[in-house]
């Protein structure tokens, strides 16, 4: 059974306080957010006192409201109220330690208080231009219309202060407790409003543990086109945000079933089409999925990016490289350079840091390289190699070459994590005897200018680099050594005379 059909449900315990609809009490379905509300007095009560001594009304809304009911309230909280920008920001002062308005022209006033991040944004009743997808700012007059307008159920609820009575005009509460991602009005209406929402869907996905109602897949599948007309950095804190939940695997499931990994990652879908050569899986792409499964088991500090994506992305260089060998054997020669190649197009493409491309790249490009090691062929020369190539990678390359294995025959699985076992104790050997963390050449520039009687440019680099690939295939070399190694270089390079 996939994993994403091993959900967690949320414990909701007994509720607390009242509700303003009959229609949606919390009775004892859920622990509402008021019961988190109290780890935050006197801040969130004291600010809620504050908006209703100057007549308006205040609410704890959304996210902050959904978290609470889950036990996962952060330290961000958001709040909603009828008071206009400029009323809030009178409102707060005085008050509040650190008042920013950045957000303004979208009606949102942040501010600090006691160690607490708070946002207040005015009730809104916003459209959307139809064109670049960016929301014409309008400011509601009521709770429930603000609520209405948001992305899903289990995202519009709400908790006034300082009475704390629950509002849930849409449902939410019963959404969350049946793990259900849901729209407040109609899904296409609601992701033709932004389509960024299509993805938002698939991020709550794999945070949540949620499944999406058929409604939503069938809006998600008919209008997954529509992302194309979002920004590159907007889809990659939303895919970012998916990878590093709980459940990524779930979330890059449908976006695939439902077409937006077409747009946003294709070359994912595309592994479906290549058989592996193991025949052990239905497709590349359920392969690439465990591959990712098992390295999160793997991960030791919290979610890591890097590693994440380079396991899904590992043999994305499938599909181009795939040849039928005679015998009908199923070849991917040189799968690793193409998708090292094709891993910087895409993640330059969304946007990302040129150092996680760096990373990501790199570790696709290593990712088969130990598949070598087991023939015995591996010289104290490869080893060095293989852990100065990785660099500061190597913990995350160990990782993703062990969770490569995803093959059931449990005896072969065995052989290759003693073989990788192998190979990490050698590393560790030869690491402790020659600091391989840190190898350098055996002579610095500074001695390779003086030696060749050079000055700093172009061939003290070529001369380091030369140096280096003889420690790495030598070991180190005493000063004698490395200076005829570095003269008998520069004869056969005409820099000196033989």
């Amino acid at each position: 059974m996939p994993a994403a059909t091993h959900r967690a449900r949320p414990d909701l315990g007994p509720a607390v306080g009242k509700t303003s609809d009959p229609q949606h009490e919390p009775g004892d379905a859920g622990q509402t957010a008021v019961v988190e509300l109290l780890r935050y007095s006197p801040v969130a009560d004291e600010l809620g006192r504050r908006f209703a001594d100057a007549g308006h009304r205040l609410y704890l809304v959304g996210g902050s409201v959904r978290d609470a009911l889950l036990g996962r309230l952060s330290s961000d909280l958001d709040f909603t109220t009828d008071a206009r920008p400029a009323q809030v920001k009178k409102i707060l002062s005085g008050w509040a330690e650190a008042v920013w308005d950045t957000g303004i022209e979208f009606g949102t006033i942040g501010l600090a208080r006691h160690g607490v991040t708070l946002e207040v944004t005015t009730f809104r009743a916003d459209t959307y231009d139809g064109v670049s997808r960016n929301p014409v700012v309008a400011f509601g007059d009521s709770v429930e219309g603000d609520l209405v307008r948001r992305d899903f159920t289990a995202n519009a609820m709400a908790v006034s202060l300082p009475d704390r009575t629950f509002v849930d005009p849409c449902g939410g509460l019963a959404a969350l407790a049946r793990g259900v991602l849901d729209t407040p009005i109609e899904p296409e209406r609601s992701f033709d409003d932004d389509p960024l929402r299509l993805l938002r869907a698939a991020r709550f996905v794999s945070q949540l543990g949620f499944t999406v109602a058929p409604r939503v897949r069938e809006a998600m599948t008919a209008l997954a086109p529509q992302l194309d007309r979002i920004t590159a950095e907007r889809v990659q804190a939303e895919l970012s945000k998916l990878l590093l939940g709980a459940h990524p695997r779930a979330g890059i499931e449908l976006m695939v079933d439902t077409g937006l990994a077409d747009v946003v990652l294709p070359e994912v879908p595309a592994m479906r089409l290549e058989i592996d050569e193991h025949a052990q899986h239905k497709d590349v792409y359920e392969h690439s999925l465990t591959v990712m499964e098992q390295a999160i088991d793997r991960e030791t500090d919290g979610p890591d990016l890097t590693l994440r994506l380079a396991a899904l992305l590992h043999d994305i260089g499938k599909p181009a490289t795939r040849r039928v060998e005679p015998g009908n054997r199923v070849s991917f020669h040189h799968h690793e350079v193409v998708g090292a190649k094709m891993t910087r197009k895409r993640l330059r493409e969304l946007r990302y840091p040129k150092q996680l491309i760096d990373d990501v790249s790199q570790l696709v490009f290593l990712h088969l390289r130990f598949h070598g090691y087991g023939k015995g062929e591996w010289t104290d020369s490869a080893v060095r190699r293989y852990v100065t190539d990785a660099g500061p990678l190597l913990e995350r390359l160990h990782r993703l070459v062990r969770s490569d294995s995803t093959t059931r025959n449990k005896r072969r699985a065995a052989a290759l994590q003693r073989t990788y076992d192998d190979l990490e104790e050698r590393i560790a050997q030869i690491s402790a005897e020659e600091d391989l963390a840190r190898v350098r050449p055996d002579l610095d520039g500074n001695a390779i200018m003086e030696l060749l009687g050079v000055e700093p440019g172009p061939v003290v680099g070529r001369a380091w680099r030369h140096l280096k690939d003889v420690r790495l295939e030598r070991g180190p070399l005493d000063r004698d050594e490395a200076e005829a190694e570095l003269l008998a270089w520069a004869r056969a390079e005409g820099i000196v005379e033989s």
